[in-house]
């Protein structure tokens, strides 16, 4: 009997060190598997149908508007600016055409380093200090599980820094959204008598007044997974980022799933930029005789990276097999905006449709393709330049000239007034807009102006300003300022913040004046990341190496 207990305590004791030995992987199941709905197969989607014939004619009813928004793109991964992925040999000849079709915003800016808030700046033209949107929601369990995993190799970085109360008193990551009270530009377009399509990313809350369909848009056609094709789909190539803990955090938790209009979960038709610009081709046939909204929100090229084997094949050896799928991404994408426009053409839509490409935030350094946001420094998560510059392009044929070429800066807050402007809708009343119409500068008329030429940025105690060509970065946490000339540094190579005590201070008053009165936060950020400005998340970090945290 005494032997049988011993035996006993040791397998007790064995499955325990076990257990501790592998703590973090069972964490990991246990967080994947928690709240998985059913994905039902796949289903075709019954968009709703515009009127059979144009009433008032194409020159009398205001143009259609197509808003093309692609995810965590690199600015140098297109060929538009004469750069692109593996030195140009993944060319992007329809975004290229777009750009040069219109307007081409060279000095365009995103609402911030991550994707969500950049999103509400875009649809409300509004700051954080006035939403509370500040703060990127991410899938319950992430952010404890990317610490857990990151923190165990930082290569020369600080840790991460998780705050577990914070995160227990958030809220459920799809009420983690865009407040109902907001005015999008779908509402004010859709009491324009605009039919309001959504497909795609969202990322502003699912349920209730969050959701895009409580949100001003008519159709929704809603991302509910993480994965661009089934990890295993015989048509696909992953590749995985070792060395990233979101990437082991997307590949574990990922669906392949959406929804219409807040029904049920359904198999997409295919790889999700194929399929969703398939959709959209559908919209734009359904309502070709009315006046259209549509906001076709990309996931590409955020990870988790894959591409169809169609894609892989024709992009060719271009580098590693990761920098080869990340190229199909962005072919994939491209063909995206050449079927758009292609459709346009053939349902005689061109001239009066206005169309706006643009990327969420700048491309991530975790996903180890060095080069992607050149000549800039930093990545997403960061406010420096690689962060936050992003394409913008606006093609409306017969309205903004062809080739045309602005270097005003300009911002996703700029977005929503200036799509009102063009379908000649007013802003909502009672609501302060912090964006302006770019419209001016894009047909060449002039008197473009914002309040002490500045631009905003903000993600807790990290705090930005770019007033006329300086700008100020402040981050909180460490104490430290940069202060740039973008004139004569673009790349903010040389820190003046020494140097320049006087425009130091200027440009903080412009930042605290700003912030003085500001809306709280909605939820408070969980997590602290470092950010090597300069390196990969693959690169060692060493004392020399600048780091900026970012909280989120």
């Amino acid at each position: 009997m005494k032997r049988i207990v011993l035996i006993i305590l040791a397998l007790i004791l064995g499955a325990g060190a076990l257990a501790f030995f592998f703590r973090k992987e069972i964490i990991l199941f246990m967080v994947v598997r928690a709240d998985r709905p059913a994905i039902a197969p796949y289903e075709p989607v019954a968009w709703m149908q515009g009127p059979a014939e144009a009433g008032a004619g194409a020159g009398g009813q205001p143009p259609n508007i197509i808003f093309i928004l692609v995810d965590d793109l690199g600015f140098n991964d297109i060929t538009t600016f004469g750069g692109g992925i593996a030195g140009g040999r993944v060319p992007t000849p329809n975004i290229d055409a777009l750009a040069a079709r219109g307007a081409n915003f060279t000095t365009a800016y995103s609402g911030t380093g991550t994707c969500a808030p950049s999103r509400a700046m875009l649809l409300t033209g509004r700051y954080p200090t006035r939403t509370g949107f500040e703060f990127t929601p991410t899938p319950n369990g992430m952010g404890r599980i990317v610490s857990m995993f990151a923190n165990d190799n930082m290569r020369g970085r600080p840790n991460v820094v998780f705050d577990r109360e914070a995160a227990a008193a958030a809220p459920d990551f799809a009420d983690q959204g865009l407040p109902g009270e907001e005015v999008t530009i779908a509402e004010v377009l859709k009491e324009k008598g605009y039919h309001t399509v959504h497909i795609g990313k969202w990322h502003l809350g699912n349920s209730g007044e969050f959701h895009p369909n409580a949100q001003g848009f008519d159709e929704s056609l809603l991302m509910e997974g993480l994965l661009h094709l089934p990890a295993d789909d015989p048509g696909v190539v992953n590749a995985v980022v070792e060395t990233d803990p979101i990437d082991r955090f997307l590949w574990a938790r990922g669906d392949f799933a959406t929804s219409y209009n807040g029904g049920k979960r359904f198999a997409p038709g295919g790889y999700l930029a194929d399929y969703w610009t398939e959709e959209a081709l559908k919209v734009i046939e359904a309502n070709r005789n009315q006046p259209f909204f549509l906001y076709l929100a990309h996931w590409g090229v955020h990870t988790p990276l894959q591409a169809t084997k169609e894609d892989y094949e024709a992009v060719g050896d271009v580098g590693s097999h990761r920098l080869r799928v990340y190229g199909a991404m962005m072919r994939a994408l491209d063909r995206s905006v050449g079927q758009i426009a292609a459709k346009l053409e053939a349902e005689g839509l061109t001239e009066n449709t206005l169309i706006v490409f643009s990327s969420d935030n700048g491309g991530p350094g975790y996903i180890d393709i060095p080069g992607i946001n050149d000549p800039y420094r930093g990545w997403k998560l960061s406010l420096f330049e690689g962060g936050i510059r992003v394409p913008m392009f606006v093609s409306w044929p017969g309205r903004i000239p062809a080739g045309t070429v602005i270097d005003t800066p300009v911002a996703h807050i700029d977005l929503m007034p200036t799509l009102a402007a063009a379908a000649g809708a007013g802003l909502p009343a009672g609501v302060e807009i912090d964006g302006r119409n770019i419209l001016p500068l894009a047909q060449g008329e002039g008197g473009f102006a914002r309040p002490d030429d500045a631009i905003f940025w903000q993600s807790g105690y990290y705090r930005v300003v770019r007033a006329g060509d300086w700008k100020l970065q402040v981050d909180g946490k460490q104490a430290k300022t940069w202060l740039f000339d973008l004139a004569n540094d673009p790349a903010e190579a040389n820190n003046l913040a020494a140097r320049e005590p006087e425009k130091l201070a200027e440009l903080q008053a412009l930042l605290d004046r700003h912030h003085a009165g500001a809306r709280a936060p909605l939820y408070a950020s969980t997590t602290d990341i470092p950010v090597a400005i300069d390196k990969t998340g693959a690169d060692e970090v060493t004392a020399e190496d600048e780091i900026v945290w970012w909280p989120n």
